[in-house]
């Protein structure tokens, strides 16, 4: 059985272990890829996962990601990754961390870092988006400088100011970011950068080649492009949104589920009626027909028929009315995979807070989710009203009929025990 994993605990250690670790372990030739950047990249990943209030576990995973991502950097830079994978695995087993998920998304989140960048899921994309967040950054310009100067010691990559402008050109207007928030925190100083590197080409080398130039300009214009094309599928997205789930979806969820809930309430009063008719009848049976039935043995069958009548009703009546909460079955993995309903207490109350809490969160970024947790919620809800409604029914259907044949009953046992004393 995995053992509880102490966030707090293995936070203040981590921060310590991975600062002696850079300092003792990678070479100092390593400019860029030191213990600034590494520190910088924490905070730019607990920010994006505070901003979208991810789960605690979740958040260890990303914030572990984040300290150890380039102490692969040991080894030099070709294929870091995997040394940074073996690094934050070693160091999790020593302090006696043996949660398999946490390890793996730890170890996914760091891959994910790796250049190009592929991310497979949510926390993975938060971890790629901090390690690249320098570029929309005001340190930007000092981290750029110690890139070149890293890849010309570490990678003999001696480039000229034009070829280097050329460079972080092209790796600028081929990356983006992976999340929204992201974009939002980082994209517009970013763009910024990206003027300011052209400008600095235009003046640096005015007598530049038109064919260098052109293609540059080119780059500059098809990201342009595509940035109208995201900005009109977008717009597109909203009006298929607003069709979707806009005022007219939301109204209708609304007014079902006051529907729903009326229908309940007009079911629960009706069988409280029934609950409270045949609880009357059987007083007055009990009190006023039980005490005569020795000097009235013929009201014997009709009594006994009248009494069964009110039983059978109030048994069904009871059926309607009998609260009952189904298992919390809902899991993880239930979450992740989008067919779960939490929106029913009864499929949440046994499951811990901090998978509730992400479960929410997930059904509040994602509408889709959302809709479709709203979607089985009110088919549930329609099962139970229609199981009370049946029961109602079988109530009603009983006393109606059975209370015909005890009054029918009584005459008859009445008229022939009148016949017989005239004879």
């Amino acid at each position: 059985m995995d053992k509880v994993v102490d966030s707090a605990a293995l936070l203040e250690a981590v921060e310590a272990y991975v600062e002696k670790f850079i300092q003792e372990e990678i070479n100092p030739d390593f400019v860029f890829h030191n213990f600034q950047h590494t520190y910088a990249v924490v905070e730019a990943a607990t920010e994006l996962a505070d901003h979208y209030e991810v789960s605690k576990s979740d958040r260890l995973a990303i914030v572990l990601a984040a300290w150890f991502h380039d102490t692969g950097y040991q080894g030099g830079w070709e294929d870091h990754e995997e040394r940074s994978v073996l690094n934050a695995v070693s160091w999790l087993k020593s302090q006696g961390v043996d949660d398999e998920e946490l390890i793996a998304n730890v170890s996914g989140a760091i891959r994910a870092t790796k250049m190009p960048q592929a991310p497979h899921n949510f926390l993975e994309e938060i971890v790629a988006d901090a390690d690249l967040s320098h570029l929309g950054d005001l340190s930007y310009w000092d981290r750029c400088g110690r890139v070149r100067q890293e890849f010309a010691i570490t990678r003999n990559m001696i480039m000229s100011d034009q070829e280097w402008i050329d460079f972080e050109l092209g790796f600028m207007l081929n990356h983006e970011y992976h999340t929204e928030a992201a974009r939002e925190l980082f994209g517009d100083r970013k763009s910024k950068h990206v003027k300011q590197l052209y400008k600095r080409k235009k003046a640096l080398f005015p007598d530049q080649t038109p064919s260098n130039l052109q293609e540059l300009e080119e780059a500059k214009e098809k990201k342009k492009e595509l940035k109208k094309l995201k900005k009109a599928v977008a717009k597109a997205k909203e009006k298929d949104d607003d069709f979707k789930p806009g005022r007219g979806v939301e109204t209708m969820y609304r007014a079902t589920y006051r529907t729903h809930v009326n229908l309940s309430s007009i079911a629960d009063n009706k069988a409280n009626i029934m609950l409270s008719v045949n609880a009357i009848i059987l007083s007055i049976v009990a009190a006023n027909l039980f005490p005569k039935l020795d000097a009235n043995p013929h009201l014997t069958i009709p009594t006994v028929l009248l009494v069964g009548v009110c039983l059978g009703s109030l048994f069904f009546a009871i059926q309607a009315t009998r609260p009952k909460v189904t298992e919390g079955k809902s899991s993880l993995e239930d979450i992740k995979a989008r067919r779960s309903n939490l929106l029913f207490f009864g499929n949440f109350y046994s499951m811990p807070i901090d998978d509730f809490h992400y479960g929410m969160m997930e059904m509040i970024r994602d509408e889709e989710f959302l809709y479709s947790s709203m979607t089985r919620d009110l088919y549930y809800l329609g099962v139970v009203l229609a199981k009370k409604y049946r029961f109602l029914r079988v109530c009603y259907n009983v006393f109606l009929f059975g209370l015909i044949l005890a009054v029918l009953a009584f005459i008859i046992a009445v008229v022939l025990d009148n016949a017989q004393q005239v004879s």
